[in-house]
């Protein structure tokens, strides 16, 4: 599947050119030219970066970098500006920027280093099909566990797409927030989070990991979930 960028630009003629530079390329943008809807695409879409312009009609692009570094932490992006000043270019990449194209940018220098911020990023997971846990084998392409004493127990949808996440970032404590931004796609601000929770509380008795200290689905106490490493089978699809 081609990379997806999204490009939040309020510059009509700008964000034409990026975009067709991208499409031409093989990439598949995205586009939005306001920030609380650039926002929301950022925190709840399937994209490997972002293009962010630092100044925008309705909202400022240190604060959308700032929230998109909160909620996903490794998803790259390279601010846009006509804030050339080495100052500027400092407080851009101390604020979590991957990179910084001053305006006006050749449309060689910004896939150049499109290219090499998602050369240096982390890749996304790949395709998992079946997971190995202490009490049986997960398998995601048919949304059940098989136990070794033989018995199995389905998933629903949700929860097969809760675990299939938690599992694709094994080792890494995820947030709830991360979780309803990358499974349930809401913008986390002012909702519960208890949804996650009962999830995550069924998906436990459904792994047999309901006891006093599961031991698969871990709980970090004030940060978030954690899928402990298991042994994956994996798709080349």
């Amino acid at each position: 599947m081609n990379q997806r960028i999204l490009i939040i630009e309020d510059d009509a003629a700008i964000r034409r050119g990026i975009v067709d530079s991208l499409s031409f390329a093989g990439y598949a943008p995205l586009e939005s030219d306001r920030a609380k809807e650039g926002l929301m695409l950022a925190l709840a879409s399937e994209i490997d970066l972002v293009l962010l312009d630092w100044v925008l009609p309705d909202g400022d692009g240190l604060t959308i970098l700032s929230r998109i570094r909160a909620e996903r932490p490794t998803l790259p992006v390279i601010l846009l500006t006509a804030r050339g000043d080495e100052s500027d270019r400092v407080r851009g990449l101390q604020n979590g920027a991957d990179d910084y194209v001053v305006k006006p940018f050749s449309v060689r220098e910004l896939l150049a280093r499109v290219e090499a911020v998602l050369r240096r990023s982390p890749q996304r997971p790949t395709a998992i099909t079946t997971i190995a846990i202490a009490s049986g084998t997960i398998d995601f392409l048919r949304s059940e566990i098989r136990f070794h004493d033989g018995q199995r127990e389905s998933f629903s949808e949700k929860e097969a797409e809760l675990l299939l996440y938690l599992v694709s970032h094994r080792g890494r404590v995820i947030s709830r927030s991360e979780i309803l931004s990358s499974v349930w796609r809401l913008v986390p601000k002012g909702i519960t989070t208890r949804t996650i929770d009962m999830h995550v509380t069924r998906l436990r008795e459904k792994l047999r990991d309901s006891g006093s200290e599961p031991r698969v689905l871990l709980t970090v106490r004030g940060r978030g979930y954690m899928f402990q490493c298991g042994e994956e089978g994996s798709s080349d699809a």
